[in-house]
């Protein structure tokens, strides 16, 4: 399987509860492994190791699962604690999660994670941060109905997944994440005014969710709502920094509106964060390039695009360029 697959982001992050609260005997956590798998093809992992890690560092259990695998963890203290994700022997992410309940119980994690292919057949992880702010309990019966969305969602059922989803938020409006997987299943059915409004939602109850922040600025560039975008965009970057999405798709709505000046700081911290992923914003700035008449920046990024994208379907045009364009 080694160099397959290359980057998985942490996408949805956690839908947390507690379960049957009960005396006695230590908390146990636990909660399924969902990867979102729709972007690649072909053979794919079919083992994960999750270990768990006490706040110092020392390793407390460890168990192989599947994709929509179930993990347990027995008997825990209150206290803080890391999950990681490892694949063929190298972390993908690391999860923090902080047990702080006044009776022992079940407490439940689930974890999200995205498939993403690296065409340069280089293997690589990538991981996102997890804020306590990105967490919500819900109820079991509201969760269940979560957990069907999302069966319906993955064999894109979409009206079953949405007609789950807004009774999850008819019973708690409170639920940014319901919210935010509503929007995003009415957005793939082109519902775009519908999508918005739960994206809205979403970020009414959490103005800061990386998720919500980023799928709402996507939604308002396939408007062509560019500067609604950059004010979405732009608050993405800033609650979430480190997100090569965010810097990406910031940059790509200032071409939009011809701020190419501003573009350009965006699109290389793209590049920073994830260089094969977003190999993509080369393209974007060797254009921009080409357009300012500044042909050796133009013809550099031009050559990094191919580096990494070596099949594209304008190869022979571009090689021709860089050929016309090149100092002797």
């Amino acid at each position: 399987m080694k160099g397959t697959f290359s980057i998985i982001l942490l996408v949805t992050l956690f839908a947390s509860s507690a379960i049957g609260s009960q005396r006695g005997g230590g908390h146990t956590l636990f909660g399924d492994l969902k990867i979102d798998e729709s972007r690649i093809s072909g053979p794919k992992p079919e083992t994960f190791h999750l270990v768990l890690y006490a706040a110092n560092g020392h390793p407390i259990a460890r168990q192989a699962i599947t994709n929509n695998g179930r993990y347990r963890f027995f008997d825990l203290p209150n206290g803080e604690y890391y999950i990681s994700i490892e694949l063929e022997a190298q972390e993908v992410t690391r999860i923090h999660v902080r047990l702080a309940e006044a009776q022992k119980t079940d407490i439940r994690r689930d974890i999200f994670l995205e498939w993403r292919t690296d065409e340069a057949g280089k293997d690589k992880a990538k991981s996102a941060t997890v804020s306590a702010a990105d967490l919500y309990s819900r109820s079991p019966a509201n969760d269940a109905l979560l957990e069907k969305a999302q069966a319906a969602i993955k064999i894109k059922d979409y009206p079953q997944a949405v007609s789950l989803l807004k009774q999850v938020v008819e019973s708690d409006p409170k639920d940014f994440l319901a919210w935010t997987e509503l929007g995003t299943v009415l957005f793939r059915q082109e519902k775009l005014d519908d999508a918005g409004k739960a994206y809205q939602r979403a970020l009414q109850e959490n103005p800061s969710f990386a998720l919500a922040l980023l799928n709402y600025g996507k939604l308002r560039m396939a408007k062509k709502d560019y500067e609604g975008a950059i004010e979405t965009l732009s608050q993405a970057v800033k609650s979430h920094p480190l997100s090569a999405d965010a810097n990406f798709y910031l940059g790509e709505a200032y071409l939009q509106v011809k701020k190419g000046s501003k573009a350009v700081g965006y699109l290389y911290e793209a590049l920073k964060l994830d260089p094969l992923g977003k190999a993509e914003a080369h393209l974007r700035l060797a254009l921009l390039y080409k357009g300012a008449g500044l042909k050796e920046k133009a013809v550099a990024e031009f050559e990094q695009f191919l580096t990494k994208r070596p099949d594209h379907p304008d190869r022979e045009k571009i090689q021709q360029y860089i050929k016309e364009n090149t100092k002797r």
